[in-house]
């Protein structure tokens, strides 16, 4: 813990205590034991789907190089947040320095943005596979897809890259627990004595423009493939072209619904158990990656045959 001047306060804080869940640290290796299995579930999905994305020819296509894109950002949020969750549930780990906390929620965010971003991108391709089959290889080529992923990589962390220096800067003067075994923006902002108008209103305005403005166009997405497939004269043809996005509007609800619950959570339930607010920031950081491995295994079949082979190769060794 740090001690200095300030004009406004007698101490500075910079060391933070994260949260497991209030009232059941009793039961924390009990709590921890589904959690880790979702995170095992999440780490050995995503490098399964990279792995058969990179070894198998079958799915050297840009719908699957997106899917790729999409696991490696997973894998990003798991790292992100298993070591400060797991540390608190198994070890009572709470306190963390400033410097740590601010890398944490940095990644947490722009890994968080990115998943929106990579969604979004993930509708296009459904967009152009749909409404342009003839030109769908020679306008989305693996360059390209790659292209898209560098620079959705680079706004995600360009975008998040502000509020975090300033957080840096902000003196804590308010002692307190963070709200979650990670650390968020808006946790540490809310214990800073400093002047936090500018993060709050960046903050709000990077969510509206960027993720809202993800939400906006993968609805603008469906709308022409809805509007396409409905054109299609087969029944068998329609039926057919859904179902190739069945398994991305999966995806879309498992990262925005968890999401949207818990802005709801923190915006109109401030009166609600700390443990709803625990448990919805648990679930929206850790359940879409381990859904989406899931849900693409389940629902793909080319990602269904890539892994029989694997395990019939395995048999046969």
């Amino acid at each position: 813990m740090r001690i200095s001047t300030l004009p406004s306060a007698n101490l500075s804080f910079s060391t933070f205590l994260l949260t497991g869940f209030p009232g059941l640290e009793w039961a924390h290796h009990w709590i921890s034991l589904p959690i880790f299995v979702g995170y095992l579930v999440a780490l050995l999905g995503n490098a399964t789907i990279l792995h058969l994305v990179r070894t198998d020819p079958s799915l050297h296509q840009p719908m699957y190089y997106f899917l790729a894109i999409l696991a490696v950002t997973d894998l990003g949020l798991c790292v992100s947040t298993l070591p400060s969750v797991l540390g608190v549930l198994w070890f009572d780990a709470r306190m963390v320095g400033l410097v740590p906390c601010v890398l944490q929620q940095h990644f947490l965010h722009s890994f968080s943005f990115m998943e929106s971003a990579v969604l979004f991108a993930m509708a296009l391709d459904r967009l152009v596979a749909i409404r342009f089959p003839l030109r769908y290889a020679s306008v989305l080529t693996g360059p390209r897809v790659a292209l898209v992923g560098v620079l959705l990589s680079i706004r995600s962390a360009a975008i998040t890259a502000a509020p975090s220096l300033h957080l840096l800067k902000f003196d804590y003067c308010h002692p307190g627990a963070l709200s979650h075994a990670y650390c968020l923006h808006q946790d540490m902002i809310r214990l800073a004595c400093s002047d936090t108008h500018f993060n709050r209103l960046y903050g709000l305005c990077i969510i509206m423009l960027a993720m809202g403005s993800d939400v906006l166009f993968i609805l603008l997405s469906y709308t022409i493939i809805l509007r396409t497939v409905l054109a299609i004269a087969s029944a068998g043809e329609r039926f057919k072209a859904l179902n190739t996005c069945v398994s991305h509007i999966l995806a879309v609800l498992c990262f925005y619904v968890p999401v949207l619950g818990l802005s709801i959570v923190h915006r109109y339930g401030r009166h609600t158990s700390p443990l709803v607010h625990i448990l919805l920031g648990t679930v929206s950081v850790l359940f879409p990656p381990m859904m989406n491995p899931v849900i693409y295994s389940i629902k793909t079949q080319q990602i269904r045959r890539a892994i029989l082979k694997v395990i019939s190769l395995g048999k046969t060794q």
